[in-house]
């Protein structure tokens, strides 16, 4: 019998239901009250790169991971578990380069989720996926997911070693001016590894990273309508979509608002870096001020800190005032318009 996590939040007027084992989360507003803007306890969810070593070099790696690539240590990723024991951190997302391939990825895995009691969940590459990391992954994560770049053979046989032991599996694909029509492709007529995951979740492409001049943002596509017409249709598994496709989803379907969410950063969620630099989202490490949280506590920054204020206040600016559907998307990404959709 799985027990949902109540969490309650009196001075914001709303409590929160987790269940641990399938990851439905619910925001609930008291009687009267509007939905909280942001978490002013801390955090609902980490997004924590625990290394930046990776040897697949993908071209669209926005973090432009390798084999030089920094590892968090165990004594760093403790330190950080202490700072968010006390805040409504139920999930943690770890990510990297790739995470699995960590040397302490098991001791991580099992200290989040039997001494800390939150779920974590990680992305990989498809690569390193040794006997003992699908075990532990069993054993505590949520969910595993593996990033789709073609040839997708490391994708096709990350599935296979994660689905024989029934590790709920999905798949995160960029999308961009490019790699859309292989989406629709995907969408118009599966392959088969798509049969055995939980969902493929698609990210809107952003400008950064090894390719951030060579490849043409999503907006740019002639391919919208088609990619969005398709992905209301009934398909084997299950579709999802980061923040930043909200705008999309606001403009091209009838998804109704109820199963919208703007952009979590700095308001609900959080990004640490291998080196415990603090930011509101991942993608901001190379363009924006990091804070180091062996010299700030995370409750601080998160509260009173000026790049996340920044940012909670760019979701309530000005430039889409007149639209209809300001409220559902928030004015989409707050930190490159050029994403866009609408």
């Amino acid at each position: 019998m799985t027990i949902l996590i109540h969490k309650q939040f009196p001075k914001q007027h709303y409590s929160t239901l987790f269940n641990p084992k399938t990851g439905f989360f619910l925001r609930i507003e008291d009687p009267g009250f509007l939905s909280p803007y942001w978490s002013e306890c801390g955090p609902e969810l980490l997004d924590i790169s625990i290394t930046r070593w990776c040897d697949k070099g993908c071209l669209r790696c926005y973090r432009e991971s390798n084999t030089a690539g920094k590892h968090m240590s165990i004594q760093d990723y403790r330190y950080l578990l202490d700072q968010i024991k006390k805040l409504p951190v139920n999930q943690i997302a770890l990510g990297g380069g790739n995470p699995n391939q960590h040397p302490n990825f098991c001791e991580i895995l099992e200290v989040t989720r039997q001494e800390y009691g939150i779920v974590p969940s990680y992305t990989s590459n498809g690569r390193g996926l040794t006997q003992e990391a699908l075990e532990s992954s069993k054993k505590y994560c949520g969910a595993v997911a593996i990033s789709a770049y073609p040839p997708y053979d490391d994708l096709t046989n990350a599935i296979q070693k994660l689905t024989s032991i029934e590790i709920k599996t999905n798949i995160h694909f960029v999308l961009d001016k490019d790699s859309i029509l292989t989406a629709i492709s995907w969408l118009k007529d599966p392959p088969a590894f798509l049969s055995k995951v939980n969902a493929i979740i698609f990210l809107n492409y952003k400008p950064l990273g090894r390719l951030e001049k060579s490849v043409g943002i999503l907006k740019e596509s002639d391919q919208l309508i088609p990619f969005f017409n398709e992905i209301q249709k009934n398909h084997p598994f299950k579709i999802g979509f980061d923040s930043c496709c909200v705008s999309g989803l606001a403009t091209f379907t009838d998804t109704p608002p109820l199963f919208f969410d703007g952009c979590d950063a700095g308001r609900f969620s959080m990004f640490i870096s291998e080196d415990l630099n603090a930011y509101p989202c991942s993608f901001m490490v190379h363009r924006n001020r990091g804070y180091n949280l062996k010299k700030h506590q995370l409750i601080d920054v998160w509260r009173e800190s000026a790049e996340f204020k920044k940012i909670r206040d760019r979701c309530l600016n000005e430039k889409c005032k007149n639209c209809q559907k300001k409220e559902i998307c928030l004015g989409g990404c707050p930190n490159w318009n050029s994403i866009n959709l609408c």
